[in-house]
């Protein structure tokens, strides 16, 4: 009969003494984590029977975290994809026990956001999402970080120089972009539509920016029309956009700077060829993806939701470990999608 792995052999194999692997087991006085762990490695290899008290220990020593996040539109497929990624980011730190905590936004109001944000704060060690810009939230996240509990923006950078950092694209980059494709692939001048949100999508108003200053700086000959509040909803956007090419046959382009794409895709699908207008959107979703493959869509310009969840995981964690970092915007670089690579 084989002998059973003891202590001493645990200590051999680790190359530390006998006393340390005891100190391990019992917990008696604290051992560095990279020792336990090196002592844990070792008997898991020689097969000693109370290996899963070294991992426990492990474990142990491994800091819990309270994270929240607050989204929108908890049914649509972007949000289902992004909470997906927020878990996945949480799950896959070894540094951190986390839990992950995510609220949705059923409306665009702040005092929805605001109660979400007071609850989230209230329970978490940091928290992260996406809200409109309106001075309650302002307050809201002043009273958060007099607390201790750092608030980060995600997409729409609200709380400006009250949230700890905002993550997400350079949406006044993102307006020039659309605005690069539309009038590089229209060969023939004409009137362009772009759609927001709303007022209080501050990153919206800064796609819309850039937008407007690339053609106005580039291509002169094209007219933007004034700007359509859609509230990132799709039948607002189909209506919208059916009445645009009623009242403009001279339409040659549309961006739909935030939600909603799924209206204009479906207004394009029932009145035009595919090609015949230039929209460009937002995200990549299987509706946006199918409009790309039909001809229906330029161009997609999505968020990296992978990249970006394992960012502001990161930059929670340090402000939590006391590493201040950079406070201030954290870009990330778009993800662009072509007919050809959808």
């Amino acid at each position: 009969m084989a002998k059973r792995p003891t202590i001493r052999d645990v200590a051999r194999e680790a190359n530390v003494s006998v006393s340390t692997v005891d100190r391990a087991l019992n917990g008696r006085m604290a051992v560095r984590d990279d020792t336990l762990r090196k002592i844990a490695e070792a008997a898991h290899r020689v097969g000693y029977h109370a290996r899963g008290l070294f991992d426990h220990r492990l474990v142990e020593m491994v800091p819990e975290m309270r994270l929240g996040f607050f989204l929108l539109k908890e049914k649509q497929e972007f949000y289902k994809n992004f909470r997906r990624e927020i878990e996945r980011a949480v799950a896959s730190r070894t540094d951190i026990r986390g839990t992950v905590d995510i609220r949705f936004s059923q409306s665009q109001s702040p005092e929805e956001f605001a109660t979400i944000l007071r609850g989230l704060g209230a329970r978490s060690d940091a928290i992260a999402g996406i809200a409109v810009n309106h001075q309650m939230l302002d307050r809201v996240v002043e009273d958060l970080r007099a607390e201790g509990v750092p608030t980060f923006s995600l997409l729409n950078d609200f709380a400006q120089g009250i949230r700890r950092n905002y993550i997400g694209l350079n949406n006044m980059k993102v307006g020039r972009q659309a605005a690069w494709m539309i009038t590089k692939t229209c060969p023939i001048p004409g009137k362009l539509a772009i759609f927001v949100g709303g007022n209080r999508w501050h990153g919206h108003d800064l796609r819309e920016v850039g937008f407007r200053a690339f053609v106005r700086e580039n291509a002169p000959a094209f007219t933007v029309l004034d700007t359509l509040v859609n509230l990132e909803t799709r039948q607002l956007t189909y209506e919208a956009t059916l009445d645009l090419l009623i009242r403009h046959p001279d339409l040659r382009g549309i961006y739909v700077a935030g939600g909603g794409m799924e209206g204009a895709i479906a207004a394009m699908r029932e009145t035009r060829d595919p090609g015949e207008i230039a929209l460009v959107v937002n995200e990549v979703t299987s509706e946006s993806r199918a409009a790309l493959l039909d001809g229906y869509l330029r161009m997609v310009i999505a968020t990296p939701l992978a990249e970006l969840c394992e960012a502001v995981v990161d930059l929670m964690i340090k402000s939590r470990a006391g590493d201040d970092g950079i406070i201030g915007q954290h870009f990330l670089d778009p993800r662009i999608v072509l007919p050809e690579f959808a």
